[in-house]
């Protein structure tokens, strides 16, 4: 690791989006961030993806996180992130839904680099709306919940696909139901998944319909329930079948889930913590108005059951922090408690984000900073150390 004379801590200024799903309080409610304009605030994006990149003072002057990182990327990536990645590797987020949502799919790395390749090859514009791969890079993705945080991910089991859809009793889609009944697999999950999400015109709408009209009069239930507060967010979406085939989640404060490759799911309403691969390839399966490819959304989905109990995340305790286990190399996250002077070990470039306390940090250097609750900080990896203290939980984001 080349050794650099600079900062251990960069105060982060990062980028509010403000997407329609965005809720107008929770951002500002648990980390003070101020809403003048009472603009929907969906995320803020901590990292340096040229989307949305965080900006860092340098010798009194702001400059942004990829600016500064291109100066010497062995030093503040490290040489091993730098020769695997070239850039950094994840994006870290605070994200607060108050509608759902699209339901997406994320390629696995070798999809996405052949359909970037393809796409490149047909010179098809990178904004133009009908492209499906922006970068040639996955996109797992682990949240964190900060309030009830309701979702969908993962196919439930196939017998309980077959089970809802033959309660629903929808006519116009009888013919569909009956040819996966006499086939529950993975292929005939396939089959179903891919003629239903290609219905279109009167045969569609009828089917909709009769979906919704079945929820209202069966709305007791948590899937019907949620299928009716769809529908007057996405009225005659397709993805209104969604509750229907995914598993449905709500994680406690504190809990997190994985989102894996080549795996449906959705966010539905609450606040937490996300972290990804630095990646924006999205493959939408409804619930959105946005371009729908589905043979290449069929492509890039694993149809397998995903079981209710796989889906909370747990993390491995240890010393009042909590690690969770990702099975990518692109990033890592940890929950720390109660911290005081905890001597941290630095292996690459880290973001730190102090969720219900104040931070404060210091370096064998002689460098402190003090971090608020709602800001964040970056730590490059020739910094090789340091300590923390805070009485309540801080986030932290690395590779």
């Amino acid at each position: 690791m080349s050794d650099v004379q600079g900062s251990c801590f960069y105060l982060m200024h990062n980028v509010i989006q403000h997407y329609a799903w965005g809720s107008t309080t929770s951002i500002q409610e648990l980390f003070g961030i101020e809403n003048p304009d009472q603009q929907p605030q969906a995320e803020v994006w901590m990292g340096a993806h040229p989307n949305g990149c965080s900006q860092v003072i340098v010798d009194g002057t702001k400059i942004s996180l990829a600016e500064l990182i291109e100066q010497n990327k062995a030093a503040f990536l490290s040489d091993a992130t730098k020769a695997k990645f070239g850039q950094l590797p994840y994006l870290f987020k605070i994200l607060a839904a108050d509608s759902a949502l699209s339901i997406q799919v994320h390629p696995s790395k070798t999809l996405a680099e052949q359909g970037y390749a393809r796409e490149e090859e047909q010179q098809i514009p990178l904004k133009a709306s009908y492209r499906n791969y922006k970068d040639p890079n996955h996109k797992p993705e682990l949240v964190y919940a900060l309030t009830p945080y309701q979702a969908m991910n993962g196919f439930r089991s196939f017998d309980s696909i077959v089970s809802l859809f033959k309660q629903a009793n929808i006519n116009a889609i009888k013919d569909l139901v009956e040819e996966f009944s006499a086939n529950v697999s993975s292929a005939g999950l396939e089959r179903f998944f891919t003629k239903l999400l290609s219905l279109q015109g009167e045969v569609k709408d009828k089917a909709v319909c009769e979906l919704i009209t079945y929820a209202k009069n069966h709305s007791t239930s948590t899937t019907n329930s949620l299928i009716v507060e769809l529908a007057t967010q996405y009225p005659g979406d397709i993805g209104l079948f969604a509750p229907l085939m995914l598993n449905v989640i709500t994680l406690k404060p504190g809990e997190a889930m994985y989102l894996d490759a080549l795996t449906p799911h959705a966010y539905i309403k609450g606040a937490g913590l996300e972290i990804m691969a630095n990646s924006d390839n999205v493959l939408r399966a409804g619930l959105t108005p946005k371009h729908m490819d589905v043979d290449e959304l069929v492509h890039c989905t694993r149809f397998q059951e995903k079981s209710q109990e796989s889906l909370v995340l747990p993390p491995t305790v240890e010393e009042g922090a909590q690690h969770y286990s990702i099975p990518v190399s692109d990033f890592k996250f940890s929950v720390y408690s109660q911290s005081s002077q905890r001597l941290i070990e630095v292996q690459s470039a880290e973001i730190l984000l102090p969720i219900d306390d104040v931070l404060q940090l210091s370096h064998s250097s002689g460098e402190s900073v003090t971090i608020e609750v709602g800001q964040s900080v970056f730590i490059p990896a020739y910094a090789k150390n340091y300590k923390m203290s805070c009485k309540g939980r801080v986030a932290r984001a690395y590779n």
